[in-house]
């Protein structure tokens, strides 16, 4: 059984436990998520979806968070449907991050929409202000595993980003790209 013909079978369940975890508010569903970081099997998978649709600013249908996924700043978090966020992820959406439908994320991959600023000479970098600047992923997206998507990147729709990337400029639609920084390297 696939994970979206499980998640239309047990759909009803997901639904109560979300109704049911929903009075704990944001703030709870947050600490909650977090004590289910690392929790394994199907269970840890339900339970990570109920507490962060509870928690983040959206959240489609059939969102998987795999164990020792990391994410920051839930509430300025919009993921669409059928998202696949895999094992060692860290995504800090703090300065916004929307995911369309049928995105995939492989394991040890980061999404930042933050960025330091080192324009203030008198105290260092990481004391600086930091910069928030909103990422895009649009729908049909692949992201390939360890890929550094920074802020303010636009990728556009049924794009592939390889292994190792490192995404510091927007990705036109329909292409493959790849490298540090990454480049096109061919239209889909």
């Amino acid at each position: 059984m696939t994970g979206r013909e499980s998640f239309k079978k047990y759909h009803p369940i997901i639904a109560v436990l979300g109704m049911f975890f929903s009075v704990f508010g944001r703030k709870g569903n947050l600490f909650l998520l977090k004590g289910f970081r690392h929790t394994s099997g199907k269970v840890g998978l339900v339970l990570r979806y109920v507490f962060l649709k509870n928690a983040a600013e959206f959240v489609g249908e059939n969102v998987s968070v795999q164990p020792g996924v990391y994410l920051l700043n839930v509430q300025n978090l919009h993921l669409g449907n059928n998202v696949s966020i895999h094992p060692m992820c860290y995504i800090d959406a703090k300065g916004g991050i929307k995911i369309g439908n049928e995105v995939s994320i492989a394991h040890g991959s980061s999404i930042l929409s933050t960025n330091h600023d080192w324009t203030d000479r008198r105290v260092p970098i990481k004391y600086n202000t930091v910069q928030l600047e909103k990422v895009i992923i649009e729908d049909d997206v692949w992201i390939g595993c360890g890929v550094r998507i920074l802020a303010g990147v636009h990728v556009g729709s049924r794009s592939v980003i390889a292994a190792g990337s490192v995404v510091n400029k927007d990705v036109e639609p329909n292409t493959v790209v790849v490298g540090v920084p990454a480049k096109m390297v061919k239209t889909i």
